[in-house]
């Protein structure tokens, strides 16, 4: 035991017996007593652990191992999700032009119809008896034009062998031009009249879908009326009507001008409202050049196919596209940006002297799993990502790239062998 005490330093002794009240001056025999029998093992067995541990806060600790990823500007899409509604690609209502009773219906309600097929038929009967007046109208107005014509060739030679009168002769042609303007008049008519004829029978303006009849068989209609008798759309393709806030795209075309950020794809993808993603991309045709005065926003439209007809004019959906591509920025994870609580957002770098210096950043939006930073980083920087946990700023740092395999061995001196 005392000369385990004598190998011992003389730091550990110290730090041993630095607690340990002062000797007695008078030496007395010891009794021997159970306290005194488990007291000094005890004291054996701490003076063990302070000559043991003693060496321990001598050795330095090593620097923590971090991992890191080295950033470069890159060009970064800025998309945007905007609410819309299906728009029809045409939209027709049917309307009469002519007024009667309705005497029949060629078309199936919710079917598909062709340009210029039958839909409705109007009582044709006053029209047709209109139109044989107008014909007969016409006959008579040639005939006449046709004497006075005749008339005005036989005077003109006795006019100018002075036989007649030159005012009869003159009479006379007059006579024969009005009765020319007549015939074109009663022509006209007869045209008239047999249009009228045609309107009679309504057909489709565009091809498409065709909705439910508002007018039965029986119905009377007139030229002049509010109501359509039916409704056709074409729904392939169709158009999406974006709304889009009047100061973000103030606010985008500001950036767009000033070299911010440039002008992006004009691809757009849809998702329906039920969640699922729409199977075809549209294109932006454009943008209203007026602002709603009710709702402060700016109309976009864009155009897809819809071959199975599953977009149905008015449905709802979100549309997304990228409006722009931000230049310049840098795509960092998001586990290696932090807030402090003011709000400001920062990384930890590695210096160029191996230590952890703190860089404040902006970052405003994400894309993705990764932060877009657009100011404070320079290209090359080693941004870390792992290790961050009580991690100080200038601390020195081993560093790593990122998800490099750690190797793991023996503890060093043997610590995990088992002694005798």
């Amino acid at each position: 035991m005392l000369a385990f005490l004598r190998g011992c330093s003389k730091t550990s002794l110290r730090t041993f017996t630095r607690g340990l009240p002062a000797p007695e001056p008078v030496i007395r025999p010891m009794r021997s007593s159970p306290v005194a029998k488990f007291a000094l093992p005890g004291l054996v067995l701490l003076a063990l652990a302070a000559c043991s541990g003693g060496g321990k806060h001598d050795n330095k600790r090593p620097d923590p191992t971090v991992g890191f990823v080295v950033v470069q500007p890159a060009t970064v899409p800025v998309p945007v999700t905007l609410g819309g509604r299906v728009v029809a690609y045409e939209t027709s209502e049917v309307r009469p032009q002519v007024s009667g009773l309705i005497k029949r219906r060629y078309f199936t309600e919710g079917g598909t119809v062709r340009a210029g097929q039958p839909l409705f038929l109007i009582d044709p009967s006053l029209y047709s008896a209109a139109a044989v007046q107008a014909r007969a109208n016409l006959a008579s107005a040639e005939a006449s034009a046709s004497a006075a014509e005749a008339k005005a060739a036989r005077y003109k030679p006795l006019a100018e062998m002075e036989a007649v009168a030159r005012q009869d002769y003159t009479d006379v042609a007059a006579a024969a031009r009005v009765a020319r303007a007549q015939v074109a008049q009663a022509r006209a008519a007869l045209e008239t009249a047999q249009v009228n004829l045609r309107f009679t029978t309504v057909p489709a303006p565009i091809s498409g879908r065709i909705g439910r009849s508002l007018f039965t068989v029986g119905a009377l209609v007139s030229g002049n009326q509010t109501d359509p008798l039916a409704v056709i759309q074409r729904a392939d393709p169709v158009y999406v009507d974006m709304q889009q806030s009047a100061a973000d795209l103030t606010r985008l075309r500001s950036e767009l001008a000033h070299g911010g950020v440039a002008p992006g794809s004009t691809s757009v993808h849809l998702k329906l409202d039920d969640g699922s993603d729409y199977g075809f991309a549209g294109t932006v045709q454009f943008s209203e050049v007026t602002v709603s005065e009710s709702t402060g926003t700016v109309t976009l439209r864009a155009k897809f196919p819809n071959p199975a007809g599953l977009l149905l004019p008015g449905t709802f959906v979100n549309a997304s596209f990228d409006q722009a591509t931000e230049t310049g920025a840098y795509l960092v994870p998001q586990q290696a940006l932090e807030r402090d609580f003011n709000g400001q957002a920062y990384v930890m770098i590695v210096s160029k002297d191996g230590k952890a210096e703190r860089r404040n950043v902006a970052a405003s939006r994400t894309a993705g799993e990764d932060w877009v930073v657009t100011a404070g980083l320079r290209p090359g920087d080693e941004v870390i990502t792992q290790g961050l946990n009580n991690l100080k700023n200038g601390a020195r740092v081993k560093a790593v790239p990122a998800s490099t395999p750690q190797k793991i061995g023996a503890p060093p001196g043997g610590a995990g062998k088992q002694g005798g």
